[in-house]
């Protein structure tokens, strides 16, 4: 199965870049099959990795918390199957 693990937190207040940048140099403990790096209005980052798994709930390398000072609120994350 094809797993895509979704991560997005929101910056502290002028701090988006240092966010981004923080969540592109993450290095995971393997390399998923895709990882793709987004950014949205109100310094927002969205971390997308694809993986090939055997299970919905398969042990999986996920990026951590930022430090607080980075971030306004705990960062969101949600597991999704491709159906396609």
């Amino acid at each position: 199965m094809r797993l895509t693990l979704m991560w997005e937190a929101r910056a502290a207040q002028g701090r988006g870049a240092e966010l981004l940048e923080w969540a592109r140099a993450r290095v995971l403990a393997r390399e998923p099959v895709r990882r793709e790096v987004l950014r949205a209005p109100q310094d927002r980052v969205l971390v997308l990795t694809w993986w090939d798994a055997e299970t919905f709930d398969a042990e999986l390398p996920e990026l951590p918390e930022p430090d607080a000072e980075l971030i306004t609120r705990p960062v969101h994350r949600w597991r999704f199957e491709s159906v396609e």
